[in-house]
């Protein structure tokens, strides 16, 4: 459909025909995968927050990061289910922009958690003596908030400079709204946007990947000159870490160039699976790789079900 006067459609159409013919066997993956994703990400939630033993600078991370999850995972799951059920796959112009706030500061977010715990690893590993006066819950807040607002702040820019746009199409290539998907429908230049992107990509991930690179760095020298327990247990620390950062940047830095580049030899169903890894295996992940790999928060959460197991009737 064309909008030949240039101005924002009531609703634009996602990219669903290839998966209408089996729209009941993805909607219902897609159901259980949300229903996966609420249970397992509030259990650890839940854990962290009713166990005072566990209100540290790391538990408290892996608590946010699981709130993340939930927060990106919310704007995703539901429309997309909607939409596989229903006759015509669309998204009002309104709703759309909701989603794409959401599912990019939830991306920002998720990456400033992850350096947060870079550092935090980095305090407890190679200045154990100092860490509890350095990384106390006060600073872990200040952590926190300052990655939350920067965030949100950077990308209200982003959303700001995408609405003043008025849109010559209404079809979006992907089954999700996104910032780079709307702009491109754009009947004027865009090149204020494009400069914008660009200034997010070096001037965040660029400093954040560069900090978690030097953690791990001086991480390293200290296992290379510590014990083989202290070394075990340090690399046991930090690989759930390491393969949490290793898939959630390979996965942005692909729709960071599925964007740029367009590349039309991908076929639909490779280029639909990489665009939605970051959104659904996160917040999987997470709360397995963090939630049941990290002893103490196991143990609790084995009890408080044990518990609740023998008290319901």
């Amino acid at each position: 459909m064309l909008n030949i006067t240039g101005t924002h459609p009531s609703l634009l159409t996602l990219d669903f025909r290839p998966m209408t013919e089996l729209k009941y066997v993805y909607s219902t993956i897609t159901f259980l995968g949300f229903l996966i994703i609420v249970v397992f990400n509030c259990a650890v939630i839940s854990t962290v927050a009713l166990h005072k033993s566990l209100l540290e600078p790391m538990y408290i991370c892996i608590a946010v990061l699981c709130l993340n999850g939930l927060y990106g995972s919310s704007s995703f799951f539901p429309n997309l289910f909607v939409n596989l059920i229903s006759q015509t796959q669309t998204i009002s112009y309104v709703g759309c922009l909701a989603q794409i706030f959401v599912i990019h500061t939830y991306m920002g977010i998720e990456f400033a958690i992850l350096t947060v715990m870079a550092y935090d690893r980095y305090l407890s590993i190679c200045h154990p003596l100092r860490y509890t006066t350095i990384m106390s819950l006060t600073m872990i807040s200040k952590l926190i908030f300052g990655a939350w607002s920067y965030v949100i702040c950077l990308f209200t820019v982003q959303l700001a400079l995408t609405i003043r746009l008025p849109l010559c199409s209404s079809f979006i290539l992907k089954i999700y709204c996104n910032n780079w998907s709307v702009v491109s429908l754009s009947c004027i230049d865009t090149m204020v946007n494009n400069i914008y992107g660009l200034f997010i990509t070096t001037m965040f991930m660029a400093p954040t990947l560069a900090l978690i690179f030097i953690s791990y760095i001086e991480i390293l020298k200290v296992c290379v000159r510590a014990s083989k327990d202290f070394r075990s247990k340090s690399l046991q620390t930090c690989t759930p870490h390491f393969v949490t950062i290793t898939n959630f940047v390979i996965n942005v830095l692909f729709e960071i160039l599925l964007h740029r580049f367009s590349p039309t030899n991908l076929s639909y169903e490779l280029r639909t699976i990489m665009s939605v890894q970051s959104l659904v295996v996160p917040p999987i992940l997470n709360p397995l790789i963090y939630g049941w790999k990290t002893r103490e928060i196991r143990v609790k959460l084995t009890k408080l079900l044990s518990s609740k197991l023998v008290t319901s009737p």
